[in-house]
């Protein structure tokens, strides 16, 4: 089999204002990569850009997809890490842009396998829960959006955190005041807090029952982790501080967290998302599947992952809830509340409705 054309995308999608620590996204930076082979079976990926994480943009995507594509053509897709070092060689990190040809290549394997991509990787298919997340906003704005979420069959909240700290901790008291202790909060600080800012954060939310906090200060001070973990009562789980599973080996060895989120857009896709969880389950650590700001053509790819990994015990697949101002994917994972499904669809199972690509900037290659 071999590659006979790279159809790609600049995916956009508008959406509501989205914050967090970093910064604010007005739409999704999305790129949208299907890959077409000489047998008839075509691969279908996307990635999101968030800059203020990665360093890439939804334009750096779209011009690196372009290299990407021409250095595949006329190879064969089902040799996976092979194409994946060719990535890897031509340039370093570009994990955003890496990861959607990953997940193409993973969808024709396993449509060429006649399997769902969940089968494919090993697993078994079942209903599973995601949190839903909340922006920043004031104290009293927050407080009122967890109510609705609780009126809506919400059963984990993820809190974004990281700016001024004595404000935080009242985001979460209030929040808390306002719905009780029955859902369950997790909260992200997007690494928005100095060393003393997280200790006085979470020493004080520690009463609050958070289940664990993300990322809680720059990755630059990692070193810091192992002293924020022996002072904090709420585990901590490294995000932004984990890109590839030499990070992964790194904090786990020094002992700087307690659980790991995956995200595909920050690590290359499934190739390297599967090594992070083989080391972070090698050593007990428990892993979080989740994401940036992706439409459900990479949620149900990440949702695929997820059944084939048992140690992915945390997720966080409502990157299309959080603000999307409209679905143009067809087929794919479906939401009942915050309960995931799959079909038995070969491969990945979505899609993206034609009429929306004729309406965006693309190339072929």
């Amino acid at each position: 089999m071999q590659i006979s054309k790279i159809e790609i995308y600049k995916y956009s999608i508008p959406m509501v204002p989205f914050t967090i620590a970093t910064g604010t996204m007005h739409f999704a930076q999305n790129l949208l990569v299907r890959i077409h082979t000489d047998q008839g079976l075509i691969g279908i990926g996307e990635c999101s850009a968030f800059p203020m994480i990665a360093g890439e943009t939804q334009a750096t995507c779209y011009e690196m997809a372009k290299d990407f594509a021409a250095l595949w053509k006329n190879k064969d897709p089902l040799q996976i890490e092979s194409r994946m070092q060719e990535l890897d060689l031509f340039t370093a990190s570009n994990y955003t842009a890496k990861s959607a040809f990953d997940m193409a290549l993973y969808d024709i394997a396993a449509q060429h396998a006649n399997l769902p991509l969940y089968k494919f990787l090993g697993g078994q298919n079942r209903i599973i829960e995601t949190d839903l997340t909340m922006g920043i906003d004031t104290p009293e704005k927050m407080a009122a959006t967890a109510i609705e979420f609780q009126k809506n069959g919400v059963n984990i909240i993820k809190v974004k955190l990281g700016k001024k700290v004595a404000e935080d901790i009242q985001r979460i008291k209030e929040i808390r005041d306002a719905i009780g202790y029955q859902i369950k909060i997790r909260i992200d600080a997007n690494q928005g807090w100095t060393f003393d800012d997280a200790v006085i954060a979470l020493t004080n939310l520690g009463k609050y029952e958070i289940e664990f906090c993300e990322q809680p200060m720059r990755k630059w001070n990692d070193e810091l982790l192992p002293q924020l973990m022996a002072i904090s009562p709420i585990p901590i789980m490294a995000d932004e501080s984990v890109f590839t599973h030499h990070d992964a080996e790194r904090l786990i060895r020094h002992k700087a967290c307690t659980y790991i989120n995956i995200k595909f857009a920050k690590s290359g896709g499934i190739l390297e998302a599967t090594k992070i969880n083989q080391i972070a389950e090698a050593n007990g650590i428990a892993c979080m599947l989740g994401g940036m700001l992706e439409s459900r053509v990479a949620l149900t790819a990440k949702m695929h992952f997820a059944l084939a990994n048992n140690n992915i015990r945390f997720y966080d697949l409502d990157t299309c809830l959080v603000g999307h101002k409209i679905d143009p994917v067809i087929g794919g994972l479906r939401y009942s509340g915050m309960e995931l499904s799959l079909s038995e669809t070969h491969g990945i199972g979505a899609d993206v409705d034609p009429a929306f690509l004729k309406t965006l900037e693309q190339t072929i290659i």
